[in-house]
């Protein structure tokens, strides 16, 4: 004999947010069994690669067979202005440099929206 009771059901809706709404105890049963937990836990377990881009520039061949050591290559974007955080050369977020125990950072100041990272995945 199944048990009705009252519960809370928390799924993904498809903007990228949580759904939460009163169910039957059948489908608050069904919220997180062992089976699930376990295949979150081999997507958490996945290699993402993370980059960030700090600038871009076009350049003739002949003027890059002629950089040596100590030419600068001057980029398009200018000092200060946010640099772009990609994942699997996606763009994410942006940022700000820092430097932590000598060694660069990203302080995150903008995160792209859920919406527009899925638009991005048709480009």
């Amino acid at each position: 004999m199944e048990r009705e009771s009252t519960g809370v059901s928390n799924e993904i809706d498809g903007r990228g947010g949580m759904d939460t709404r009163a169910s039957s105890g059948k489908e608050a049963s069904r919220q997180s069994s062992p089976f699930e937990k376990q295949n979150l836990d081999f997507i958490l377990d996945l290699p993402l690669e993370i980059s960030v881009e700090l600038g871009r520039t076009k350049m003739l061949i002949g003027d890059l067979l002629q950089l040596g050591q100590g030419s600068v290559i001057e980029l398009t974007k200018l000092a200060g202005e946010p640099v772009e955080i990609l994942v699997n050369q996606k763009l994410v977020a942006r940022g700000e440099v820092v430097t932590i125990n000598e060694k660069f950072g990203v302080r995150l100041t903008d995160i792209i929206s859920p919406a527009d990272r899925v638009k991005q995945l048709g480009e």
